[in-house]
């Protein structure tokens, strides 16, 4: 069963309410056994929407959904936001509980996202660090405990807790094709507890000022496929994360089975990036034949005392990147969001393994070409208590930026270690690191030092091939 529904010309949105008309359709095809609704030319502006089980939503290459922006049509829903389950906004584009769900075609979902990042801007302008807005004090009330939970600097101490563009949440059998999705409030699609997910062909785009606007996240979900896809956004582009400190363990769900390939990442904080929510575990990602350029960071793993979780066999394999500040970030001094420096968190010294002490073991990276890096070539660094185990980069080149406008220290967002001493591959509380066939190149002119491997205090069993 088919229901085409057309849209309006792009006039003011004000005047069109697509909502009840929307959700019909889509409650519909469910109960009547699975179907599709297909949005042809036009634009259809409404407010959330709830996805159910056996529906396909095929957008057409000339028609948008647009969401409106009106805070009070977004209720609290019992959901995983930043890695902590709480009650926050209802996701503009919504599955939970469901099955066999389709979103696929040329068209475009858009966010309307301004409004949104401009709060946002607004609080931090003010340096608020409470709620306010009756918004924010009707969260900080359904979530006392807030003040204790982990932050990831997205607005948790405001409550200020805003919606992604599309979330699935307990769902299996997903499958989104060929769409743009743009300008998410907040994170732009979140997968939660969700499994056998294929990802192909689609574009997520948010600009690079919009605070906290990662592309794609996977999060606590098994076996996930991501291919052909393009990222350009405001934050990480493809995350993987598992929950964060306690509530994450006492979830206890991972993100394992993991592929990816032939994605182009640009611009945001990272191209693939693993944490810093990883409580539940991140393993067997597979991560080949892909292209960052212009992203901060390529492979970045972010964590940090107190987030706990095992990260575990991750492979990165004949990709690409340029222009980045740093290819391969391995951080367990992960610093946005979490107590200042002086903290026993960023503490140099062992501190006692406890349940939130994360730990990092067998990361292999090989066929790696990585040009015009402006920070470092690489920076791995784990605890003194909790070493990263297992390292192997191999047949792999990283040539350094003659621009030095970037400092060293930017290669990765820490706090707590010392300044680095050049640009080459930092590494500190490593066991078993192996680099084989690798270079590392300079600018011929530059009188920077050029040390090619920056060791630090705590590596063991290293192992350097040359052929």
């Amino acid at each position: 069963m088919v229901i085409a529904l057309s849209g309006h010309e792009a006039n003011d949105k004000n005047l069109y309410d697509d909502t009840v008309n929307l959700q019909s359709a889509l409650d519909k095809i469910s109960l009547l056994g699975g179907g599709q609704v297909l949005l042809k030319e036009g634009v259809f502006y409404s407010g959330p929407l709830k996805l159910r089980s056996n529906v396909h939503v095929h957008i057409e290459k000339d028609a948008t959904l647009s969401f409106i922006f009106d805070l009070e049509r977004y209720p609290p829903v019992w959901t995983r936001w930043e890695g902590v389950e709480c009650w926050a906004m209802h996701p503009l584009l919504f599955a939970q509980n469901s099955h066999h769900i389709i979103l696929s075609g040329s068209g475009t979902i858009d966010g309307n996202g301004q409004p949104w990042w401009n709060m946002l801007r607004q609080a931090k302008a003010e340096k608020r660090s409470v709620p306010i807005h009756p918004v924010e004090l009707q969260f900080a009330a359904l979530n006392p405990g807030y003040r204790e939970q982990p932050s990831g600097g997205g607005g948790r101490e405001i409550q200020f807790l805003r919606p992604p563009l599309v979330q699935f949440l307990h769902c299996s059998d997903i499958e989104i094709r060929e769409l743009t999705l743009q300008n998410s409030p907040f994170w732009n699609t979140h997968l939660v507890y969700s499994r056998n997910i294929h990802v192909v062909n689609a574009q997520f785009i948010n600009p690079h000022e919009g605070p906290n606007t990662d592309g794609l996240n996977i999060d606590s979900c098994i076996d996930v496929t991501i291919e052909g896809c393009s990222f350009d956004v405001g934050d990480d582009c493809l995350g993987l994360k598992s929950g964060a400190g306690e509530d994450g363990l006492r979830v206890g769900r991972p993100t394992e089975h993991i592929k990816i390939q032939g994605c182009s990442m640009r611009g945001g904080h990272g191209g693939v990036v693993i944490g810093s929510e990883t409580a539940g575990g991140v393993r067997d990602v597979r991560i080949k034949n892909c292209n960052m350029k212009g992203t901060d960071r390529g492979l970045r793993i972010k964590t940090r005392r107190g987030r706990g979780g095992v990260i575990e066999d991750i492979s990165l394999s004949n990709c690409r990147m340029e222009g980045v500040i740093c290819p391969v970030v391995l951080n367990c001094y992960y610093g946005p969001g979490g107590p200042t420096s002086d903290s026993p968190v960023f503490s140099l010294t062992p501190q006692p393994i406890e349940s939130t002490t994360p730990r990092m073991r067998r990361i292999e990276i090989s066929h790696l070409e990585a040009v015009d890096c402006k920070a470092a070539a690489a920076f791995i660094v784990g605890l003194p208590e909790q070493p990263i185990e297992g390292v192997r980069i191999s047949d792999s080149s990283f040539s350094l930026s003659s621009d030095r406008s970037v400092p060293s220290s930017e290669a990765a967002m820490y706090r707590g270690l010392p300044e680095p001493r050049g640009r080459g591959i930092r590494i500190r509380n490593v066991n078993g690191l192996t680099l084989s066939r690798i270079t590392v190149n300079f600018p011929e002119k530059s009188n920077e030092l050029k040390d090619a491997l920056l060791l630090e205090d705590g590596v063991s069993r290293y192992q350097f091939f040359t052929k």
